[in-house]
């Protein structure tokens, strides 16, 4: 069992900057890789960002590939979503989630066994 705990969501200009955290908790942080959802008000839950295990390898959806970058420190049970160049659409809830599938694409919900409660981040014009 994984507990995750994101921040760092909040109100930015079109444009600006944000750099989301999920700490880690429970299981050996190393053990799953680990993906950014966000949703935005009244949609479905996306796919923005996926890392592996060892952080060799990420992937991005395509709306913020080259704005976003998934990150992970392993000494500090984090991950990282550093959005940007952010855009009025950006604006969602954001949610961390730890993987615990492998025979899943890590752009898919059912990857990922374990999600945090979420940070709020609105984008104004």
């Amino acid at each position: 069992q994984v507990q995750l705990v994101e921040s760092g969501g909040g109100l930015v200009q079109a444009g600006g900057s944000l750099r989301l955290s999920c700490a880690a908790s429970g299981r050996t942080f190393s053990t799953y890789h680990m993906g950014w959802f966000r949703q935005p008000p009244g949609k479905e839950r996306e796919f923005v960002a996926t890392i592996t295990r060892t952080g060799s390898t990420t992937y991005y959806a395509d709306s913020v590939k080259g704005r976003f970058t998934i990150s992970r420190d392993s000494a500090k049970n984090t991950v990282y979503l550093q959005m940007n160049s952010l855009k009025p659409e950006d604006t969602a809830d954001y949610f961390c989630a730890a993987g615990t599938r492998d025979t899943v694409s890590l752009n898919m919900p059912s990857a990922y066994g374990y999600w945090g409660q979420g940070t709020q981040v609105t984008v104004s014009t």
